[in-house]
């Protein structure tokens, strides 16, 4: 089948980008910069927030900075295109930094600026691929296509009977399903589901209960949800069994 992806759009290689220095994760309590507070960049430092970072966000609209001061730690109204600006909100010394700026000229200018700075770990969103190549080539060690992303897992549960879909690389995904009805009443074992179907069931969740992992003496049930991890086609093609 011919490949009719749009030129655009970012191939499997550069959905995620890592290069030259090695890194650490942030340590709960250690400061990261986000720069760009709309909603990706909110979204992301409410997130580090909960994990236990400190978010420092810069963002050069005072009504964006204004709705950001909730959800984060610090909040600062600034040019995040100016390296000057970035030098004396303390920029020089994170050691990562998130550019969420939708906007591709500032976004390109404050990626450069953080990588003047020394700053050794920059994820940046793109919109498209020329802009992704171009955030890498000024300094981004990380480059991520949030709604490339998004669009492809919406049109991959729209498309079957899955719940959710998340591709973990070209080849691999996990995906969320409801339980076979062929399966209904077994156990794994009894099904051997690996064999038969060339996916792994990771955990499963019983009507309103939690999710829990899954064993060989778990029994599937009509109605269960559940998660489970293989090569692309195997794991799209285990969700499209009837339920």
């Amino acid at each position: 089948m011919a490949d009719h992806q749009h030129p655009d759009a970012p191939g499997p290689d550069s959905i995620l980008r890592t290069d030259r220095r090695p890194e650490h994760p942030p340590r709960p309590g250690e400061q990261v910069l986000v720069l760009g507070l709309g909603r990706f960049g909110a979204a992301v430092g409410a997130e580090l927030v909960r994990l236990g970072m400190e978010v420092l966000g810069v963002d050069v609209d005072p009504n964006v900075v204004q709705r950001a001061a909730q959800l984060l730690t610090h909040v600062v109204e600034g040019d995040v295109t100016n390296v000057e600006v970035l030098r004396q909100l303390g920029a020089a010394e994170v050691r990562h930094a998130v550019v969420g700026i939708g906007h591709i000229e500032a976004s390109v200018l404050a990626t450069a600026a953080l990588e003047d700075l020394g700053v050794p770990s920059i994820w940046a969103k793109a919109v498209n691929r020329q802009h992704g190549r171009i955030l890498e080539r000024v300094g981004a060690q990380h480059v991520v296509y949030p709604e490339h992303d998004m669009g492809h897992r919406v049109a991959h549960v729209l498309g079957g009977r899955m719940l959710d879909w998340f591709q973990l690389d070209e080849r691999f995904a996990m995906v969320e399903t409801r339980v076979p009805k062929e399966l209904a009443g077994k156990s794994l074992a009894a099904v051997g589901v690996r064999a038969r179907y060339d996916v792994t069931v990771v955990c499963v969740k019983h009507g309103d209960a939690p999710f829990t992992y899954a064993t060989p003496d778990t029994v599937l049930q009509r109605g269960d949800v559940l998660v489970v991890a293989g090569e692309t086609a195997a794991a799209e093609a285990f969700a499209r069994l009837p339920s």
